[in-house]
């Protein structure tokens, strides 16, 4: 495993591997761009070719090609360690059984249940009529691996006990259910999850299969007691260790490329309609596969490309249910736009009738915001009626726009459109809060780290103190900073806390020292820059004591203690006089 991870470090740059997802600017002897782990508009990550890593400053994610691989993909080391492999041309060493992690052994076991559906699908001529009859051709069931799951309670399980797969593991990955009770209706206590049903494999952004949604084709029979009169039409696998809903996009493997090269994503609601569009060439497409859009789903295509077009059939649960979505895309600052499919047509339908009108569609895609006005226009509501409308279904996603201008472009329009006067809508506008703004769970995981001004400061003064006696080291000479002068001023501010600092900030040197050379290296004045830094960690420090010292006045105020009052309000003045002068010093 080293020799394939070297290999790789070998031929792959971080600069070429983080360029490939996002876009980087020269910056001294380092690049920097904005970080796609956070919303930011001042760039703020910084790539070094000199230390093969990275580091934001803002959310302070940090790390070498393969954990920016895992982060921005979503993948595990070894998800991340393929991907960069193929992108490498190296070939992955085989793993050896005692190796393998418990992950790597229940992507085997799917890896089996697949090519155990293609079988089952290959000798199984009304699902591959029902396939052809779809207008799927050889080469998509090829590529997407497409299968079919036996009307049978357990030849998957059985198959795979055939293959020293345990119940344990196939319970693990979802791929069998199992009863309390011993018998139900006839039917063993462990049988297939999937029965009677086209397979669809899900991937992660590695290509690895991770779960399956199956389409009911074949009914089982309704004696059994148990049998699918009532079953879902798609039926998705349960959350495992590998399947996360809440993450995973149905054909982002394949389409993740597509996508940052045309800088837009296609989002339908359905598997069949997603490989429907990547049959004719709409590459770019991704699928919600059923399951609600998450803000992780969206942060994943945001960080490929901040445009999404959502193709839903107009009468589907996905298109009723796109609200919160869309104000989630909105809330993050993407631009969202929505296709008008025909009357009870999906993307799927087009293809096999008329792929031109679907790409079509897609070319004349609106904004949310102007496909919702004309929607409402197309109904000649009276004018009292529209402008109820418009207050409550479109000023709510206008004011989710972070840009100001933006808003005053589609109040404009609405204006124009609906003859209402621009000053009305602001005014309802200013009366809608931002109670539909969302803060992501991404964000808010992000937030708790370095919030104290404090350890802030601290931690970039100890990082120019370590960098610059690094470069004394190395050039063997003084360099234009006193280092001795500002360890002893930082000692005077931080006194005997001055020694944890040392010992904390010791064992993350590396980073440390990449963050200080990246953000630091460039600075012209960078005397003036300590001065300010340490002056402003003074300030900090006084701050605490004021408000010791103003809490201890208080107390013996209201304790009539005249003895202590004197001391403590001198000692009030005494630190405020200070602060004043650290204020005027650092203008």
């Amino acid at each position: 495993m080293s020799s394939s991870v070297d290999q790789i470090k070998s031929k792959l740059d971080i600069v070429t591997v983080v360029s490939a997802y996002m876009k980087l600017d020269k910056a001294g002897s380092n690049f920097k761009g904005k970080c796609p782990f956070h919303n930011e508009k001042t760039p703020s990550f910084f790539v070094s070719p000199d230390r093969g890593s990275y580091y934001c400053f803002g959310c302070h994610n940090k790390g070498d090609i393969f954990t920016f691989v895992q982060e921005f993909e979503g993948l595990d080391f070894v998800g991340a360690l393929k991907v960069l492999a193929d992108r490498a041309g190296v070939t992955l060493e085989k793993f050896n059984a005692g190796e393998k992690t418990e992950k790597d052994k229940l992507h085997g076991v799917l890896k089996q249940a697949c090519f155990f559906y293609q079988k089952k699908l290959s000798d199984f001529k009304p699902a591959q009529d029902y396939l052809k009859s779809r207008g799927v051709t050889e080469e998509t069931i090829k590529e997407f691996r497409l299968g079919y799951a036996p009307a049978e309670w357990r030849e998957l399980y059985e198959y795979l006990l055939s293959r020293d797969v345990t119940e344990k593991d196939m319970l693990a990955v979802g791929l069998i259910k199992k009863k309390d009770d011993n018998n139900y209706g006839g039917v063993a206590s462990v049988y297939d999850t999937f029965r009677g049903r086209i397979m669809f494999p899900i991937n992660d952004s590695a290509g690895r299969v991770v779960g399956f949604s199956g389409r009911i084709l074949v009914d089982d029979d309704l004696s059994t007691g148990s049998g699918q009169a009532n079953a879902p039409k798609y039926l998705n696998s349960p959350e495992t260790q590998l399947f996360n809903k809440s993450e995973i996009l149905f054909g982002l493997d394949k389409a993740k490329k597509n996508i940052r090269l045309k800088d837009y994503s296609v989002l339908v609601e359905g598997q069949m309609d997603l490989i429907m569009m990547h049959q004719v060439g709409i590459t770019n497409t991704v699928a919600s596969s059923g399951t609600a859009l998450s803000d992780k789903h969206l942060i994943r295509l945001q960080r490929l490309s901040n445009r999404i077009i959502m193709a839903f059939d107009s009468d589907s649960a996905g298109f009723l249910a796109s609200d919160r979505s869309a104000k989630m895309a909105l809330s993050l600052g993407m631009e969202l736009k929505i296709t008008q499919m025909p009357e009870g047509k999906d993307p799927a339908d087009l293809v096999k009738d008329s792929p031109e009108t679907l790409k079509e569609s897609i070319r004349e895609a609106k904004h949310i915001i102007d496909f919702y006005v004309d929607n409402l226009l197309s109904r000649k509501l009276e004018p009292r009626e529209l402008g109820k409308k418009i207050q409550k279904k479109v000023l709510p996603y206008i004011a989710l726009l972070s840009s100001t201008i933006e808003k005053a472009h589609f109040i404009k329009n609405i204006a124009e459109k609906a003859f209402i006067k621009e000053d009305a809508l602001w005014d309802d506008l200013k009366c809608i809060g931002l109670s539909t703004s969302f803060t992501t769970e991404s964000e808010k995981q992000k937030n708790h780290s370095f919030s104290s001004r404090i350890n802030s400061i601290e931690r970039k003064i100890m990082g120019i103190i370590m960098w610059q006696k690094s470069l004394k080291r190395k050039a063997k000479m003084a360099t234009e900073i006193d280092i001795e002068e500002m360890e002893k001023r930082m000692g005077e501010i931080a006194g005997e806390r001055t020694e944890e600092l040392k010992t904390r900030f010791d064992k993350e040197k590396e980073s440390l020292l990449f963050e200080t050379e990246a953000y630091y290296n460039d600075k012209t004045d960078l005397k003036r820059e300590i001065d300010e830094l340490l002056s402003g960690l003074e300030e900090e420090y006084l701050k605490k004591e004021l408000a010791l010292a103003m809490t201890n006045l208080q107390k013996a105020e209201r304790a009539k203690e005249n003895d202590k009052i004197g001391g403590y309000l001198e000692e009030c003045q005494r630190i405020s006089q200070r602060i004043n002068v650290l204020k005027h010093k650092t203008r």
